[in-house]
């Protein structure tokens, strides 16, 4: 089957990006926000990530002041919206550019991120399972109508992919299914098994004692967040599409910063403000925009579709196998 060339590959990319975004805007009721690069460490606004990535910093010289570049926007959004005014349904979204320098490079993994990164006040009755399903199966109607549109400009190159619904699970369901396997190993065999999972309730440790993975304990709340995992067939693995989840409350704060021993960022103006109330409810995520390009154009590799940063050693296994890196 014929592969689109780098130069038709660059204009799928805007299509599939265009399109997504204008939908997801639509089936969320979200609009277009700009959004910081950096932040200061004390602001307490960077994403921690798993809590061992170390964000990329530099210092503005004339000022004496250390910045940091964004992790992600999970704090950061939900900020910007009391600050903008929104209220209870409406909600926003930024593209976001991050760097992650501890990035263990492969076929999905890059030093350069680029994602979706939104969120949308909800009232506190809106803190349920019921209602985040709600939201993933929004988000996944998105994906479904992408597919069919770049499906239907290119008829003659993709496939159709995606199945008609996303299977829901727990962590703690798929480790009760596959208990001898590592993490990595379930996502694996689960996805391939459904084609489109939505993995939820990630950074709790599970019956064995370990947790599936990590997640901060300052945006998510550990029981009402999960992954969106397709399984893809150009690759023939999960891939990981978008984390996303309810946010924090008040309690939910204090017991996870307890849980991780990471009480002192009570101290931080985000934190402190979340504590008081001052913060709306809300649901957010970040969603690829590489990922989501790498699986609806049949991709092997990311660098296919974003322009990194790369080792000679996988550069010469690209060249090898024909893989252009862009």
């Amino acid at each position: 089957m014929r592969q689109l060339n780098p130069r038709e590959t660059q204009i799928a990319i805007k299509e599939i990006k265009d399109y997504f975004e204008r939908k997801l805007s639509e089936k969320l009721n979200l609009i277009r926000v700009s959004a910081p690069l950096f932040v200061t460490p004390k602001s307490g606004l960077n994403d921690n990530l798993t809590g061992v990535e170390k964000a990329v910093s530099f210092e503005m010289r004339k000022y004496n002041e250390k910045i940091e570049i964004v992790q992600s926007l999970a704090k950061w959004k939900r900020l910007a919206l009391k600050w903008y005014g929104f209220h209870i349904g409406e909600g926003l979204y930024a593209d976001m550019n991050a760097i992650r320098p501890d990035e263990i490079l492969d076929n999905i993994h890059s030093i350069y991120v680029d994602q979706w990164d939104w969120e949308k006040v909800i009232g506190k009755s809106d803190r349920t399972t019921d209602y985040l399903i709600k939201i993933v199966k929004d988000i996944y109607d998105v994906f479904k109508e992408t597919e069919r549109y770049i499906n239907n400009l290119y008829p003659k190159i993709f496939t159709h992919k995606l199945p008609e619904d996303i299977k829901f699970i727990t962590t703690q369901e798929l480790e009760d299914l596959y208990p001898n396997e590592t993490p990595e190993k379930r996502e694996h065999l689960i996805t391939e098994k459904y084609g489109a999972v939505f993995l939820s309730k990630i950074g709790r440790k599970l019956n064995s004692g370990k947790p599936h993975g990590t997640r901060s304990p300052d945006y998510d709340d550990w029981n009402l967040n999960g992954d969106i995992i397709f399984w893809n067939p150009t690759t023939n693995a999960a891939l990981e599409l978008s984390s996303m989840g309810i946010r924090v409350d008040e309690e939910a704060l204090k017991e996870q910063l307890q849980i991780a021993d990471a009480e002192e960022r009570k101290s931080l103006e985000y934190h402190k403000q979340l504590l008081d109330g001052e913060l709306p409810a809300t649901v957010g995520g970040g969603i690829g925009q590489s990922r989501i390009c790498m699986f609806f154009l049949e991709k092997k590799h990311i660098g296919e579709v974003q322009a990194s940063v790369w080792t000679e050693e996988i550069l010469q296994e690209c060249r090898e196998n024909n893989i252009f890196l862009l």
